[in-house]
C-alpha cells in the first residue's frame, strides 16, 4: 500500500519511500485528468458551480503528494530523486499544456467569464473566476 495514496494531514514520512513517489504522481495525474475530463464532458450548460468550481477542485491529490515530493526533493536530491524529478517534470510539463491548450475548458471558462454581470457570485467567487479567466488568456 502506497502511504501517498491515503488522504493525511501531515505527510507520514516514516512510511514513505523513494520507490512510492513516481507510482503517487502517476495515479494523481490521471485522476487530474479524469477531472478535467468530467468538466469539459459535461452536458449541462456551464455554471460557475459545474466550470469554475469543478475546475478549482482538479488535481487535489496530485497537488499534496507534489506538495510532500518537492520539498524532499530540495532537501534530499540524491541520484534517484533526481531521475524521478525529471521524468515527472516531464508529465507534468504535458499535463499543464493540455489543460491550458483544452479547448473546450475553454470554452466552458469563457462561457461563465461572458455571463458572470448576470451571475450573483461573492467577491471570492468573482475573484476566482477572474483568476482562471486570467489564466487561461
Amino acid at each position: 500500500m502506497n502511504p501517498l495514496y491515503e488522504p493525511f494531514y501531515f505527510p507520514p514520512f516514516r512510511q514513505i519511500s523513494v520507490a512510492d513517489y513516481e507510482p503517487a504522481i502517476d495515479a494523481a495525474l490521471a485522476e487530474a485528468r479524469a477531472e478535467i475530463d468530467a468538466i469539459t464532458g459535461c452536458d449541462a450548460a456551464p455554471t460557475f458551480a459545474n466550470t469554475i468550481e469543478a475546475f478549482e477542485r482538479t488535481g487535489s491529490r496530485l497537488d499534496r503528494v507534489l506538495g510532500v515530493f518537492y520539498p524532499l526533493l530540495s532537501a534530499h536530491a540524491d541520484d534517484e530523486m533526481m531521475e524521478i524529478s525529471l521524468r515527472v517534470s516531464a508529465r507534468m510539463s504535458e499535463y499543464d499544456a493540455d489543460v491550458s491548450l483544452n479547448a473546450a475548458l475553454f470554452d466552458r471558462i469563457r462561457a461563465v467569464y461572458e455571463q458572470r454581470e448576470s451571475l450573483e457570485l461573492t467577491v471570492e467567487q468573482r475573484t476566482l473566476l477572474t483568476n482562471v479567466w486570467l489564466g487561461f488568456t
